[in-house]
């Protein structure tokens, strides 16, 4: 049996830690460009919520977290409000006030392609929908990241179709309260 995969908010005390997984190769193919010490305070240190805030709930749309497997720290995920980032010129037909998005990337290379990212997803999944007023989830790869979309499909997210966000093309995929995996 494998450990269970829990979740905590991130704080200011992480951010050293973030800082460096932020830089790993694996991480900047997909996610941004290795950003400073920093640069990541300023990004992630006004977003940081209370550790039982609900992602619905947070002043700036989004709750950062860090996912433990063993008490160790692997990986990080975020949950957003997706209609609290219109403003920025995401999801500018988005309707719904309880649909989330979800950003996430596992830390340590060595962990890669061992079932982990799955086990995290569904975990989250989980750990979202436990706030009864979310009704969907949604994430963004880039259409050429096979295994983040392979990771999304196994845990009953489904293709909405290839659409164009300030960051470029993005396969948006969605998983409902009711069509879980």
């Amino acid at each position: 049996m494998e450990p269970a995969i829990t979740f905590r908010a991130l704080t200011e005390s992480d951010l050293p830690l973030l800082h460096t997984w932020l830089a790993r190769p694996h991480v900047t193919e997909w996610w941004e460009p290795a950003p400073t010490a920093e640069q990541v305070r300023e990004d992630y240190l006004p977003r940081l919520a209370p550790p039982d805030m609900l992602p619905l709930d947070a002043p700036a749309g989004v709750v950062q977290y860090l996912a433990y497997e063993a008490g160790e720290p692997v990986a990080f995920v975020q949950a957003y409000r997706v209609m609290a980032h219109q403003s920025e010129g995401w999801w500018l037909n988005e309707t719904d006030p309880h649909a989330l998005g979800v950003d996430q990337f596992i830390g340590l290379p060595e962990r890669l392609g061992q079932g982990l990212g799955t086990r995290m997803l569904k975990a989250f999944i989980e750990f979202l929908f436990k706030d009864p007023r979310v009704t969907r989830i949604q994430t963004d790869p880039e259409p050429t990241n096979a295994r983040a979309i392979a990771c999304y499909r196994k845990v009953g997210f489904r293709d909405v179709g290839v659409v164009e966000t300030p960051d470029g093309l993005a396969l948006l995929m969605r998983i409902t309260r009711g069509a879980r995996a």
